[in-house]
């Protein structure tokens, strides 16, 4: 698989300007029906998220853990592409695959000891090309290393909660 990537002038630039590396992502989210959100993103880009309809939903779009698990999957995906470039490291086909377990009894309160999100996640990659093992392995190396989404999952992040409510009009 060849690719027009090239994040070496990326890497000069941040390396040269620090602060031009840092951005900020944003999404607002609207609940428009029984469990079904509208999302925006900073970016512009808009989509659905709703749970099934075993959970009370009308199963209208991926739910938000199949979203946060299509998260790390494509950054991955991402990751490997970046990575691949920088180490010099070719492949032609690359393949993620990310399952994970959720105990529901967290989330809907059964169980106060269970935690609500994800016990244990697994990502599966398969890639194919030119190279040795060991350089596909160093390459998962770099990406596990610096993918931002693996980072999130497996690291805690603070996180600022703030309730606003509008004054009765």
């Amino acid at each position: 698989m060849t690719s027009a990537l090239d994040p070496r002038p990326l890497v000069r630039l941040f390396a040269e300007h620090p602060g031009r590396a840092a951005a900020r992502f944003a999404a607002a989210h609207d609940l428009t029906g029984p469990t079904r959100v509208e999302v925006s993103t900073g970016s512009g880009h808009r989509f659905t998220v709703d749970e099934p309809a075993s959970l009370g939903g009308a199963d209208a779009a991926a739910n938000p853990v199949e979203y946060a698990l299509a998260a790390l999957g494509s950054c991955q995906a991402i990751t490997y592409r970046v990575w691949a470039a920088l180490l010099g490291i070719a492949f032609d086909r690359l393949h993620v695959a990310v399952d994970g377990d959720i105990d529901l009894r967290g989330f809907f309160g059964v169980d106060d000891g269970i935690r609500p999100g994800f016990g244990a996640i697994r990502v599966k990659v398969t890639i194919d090309g030119p190279e040795t093992a060991e350089r596909y392995a160093e390459l998962t190396a770099a990406v596990n290393r610096h993918c931002p989404v693996l980072d999130l999952f497996s690291n805690p992040v603070p996180v600022t909660h703030e309730l606003l409510i509008p004054p009765p009009a």
